[in-house]
């Protein structure tokens, strides 16, 4: 059912598109419900374009660095493993789904979509983990541990989070590939990978090119 919906909702926005589950590219472990990988996407007019842009549908897809969170967080548990953790801008629940697998004490999805929230519960079931949900940071009262965020720092403006998350948990982890010259107090590069969104949306390739960033409060 909470598929049908998300489909449902999903083709309201883009004509005849539908999910498909599959196993993400390098997270193989991970099922998720995606827009369908052969949909003819250079084939929508600008309508259907616009409507798209108003809508955002952003847990349709797995973006470069979720998919690279997601596998760092898999080959490195102990950053999550018996924690509290919340997973900021969820999407589709990738970096969240990981967690859970790798120990997390307790997941909680947070995004202001509540589509987002739904194809969350949806990947969960899909991989048999269990998911908190909370539309927002300031109204989830429990403790956290860690925050996780990928692909949230796509406006410079959204920079301010990074003290926000600190003020909020005593570790972070964050993946972006759009930040150039990314140099946040408190904030130190783990590691960088190449990556593309899923289904591909043929991105430049400056943003294929996925670093993940430990915060920790002094």
């Amino acid at each position: 059912m909470t598929r049908s919906e998300l489909s449902r909702r999903l083709s309201a926005v883009i004509p005849n598109a539908d999910l498909e589950v599959v196993a993400l590219p390098e997270v193989p472990g991970i099922r998720l419900a995606l827009l369908q990988q052969s949909y003819p996407q250079h084939l929508l007019d600008n309508d259907t374009v616009a409507k798209i842009m108003n809508t955002p549908m952003y847990w349709a897809f797995c973006w470069a660095s979720g998919q690279v969170l997601a596998r760092f967080i898999l080959d490195n548990p102990h950053y999550v493993k018996g924690r509290r953790v919340l997973d900021f801008g969820a999407g589709s629940g990738v970096v969240a789904v990981a967690a859970a697998i790798a120990g997390a004490r307790s997941v909680v999805v947070c995004d202001t979509d509540p589509l987002a929230l739904l194809a969350c519960t949806c990947n969960a079931e899909l991989n048999g983990v269990v998911l908190e949900h909370a539309s927002s940071l300031d109204s989830y009262s429990g403790e956290i541990d860690i925050i996780l965020a990928s692909d949230v720092l796509y406006d410079r403006a959204n920079l301010s989070w990074l003290q926000v998350f600190l003020n909020r948990a005593p570790s972070v982890l964050v993946a972006d590939s759009r930040v150039r010259d990314f140099s946040a107090e408190n904030y130190q590069l783990l590691s960088a990978n190449s990556s593309y969104t899923f289904p591909d949306l043929d991105e430049s390739q400056e943003f294929r090119r996925v670093k993940v960033y430990l915060g920790c409060r002094t």
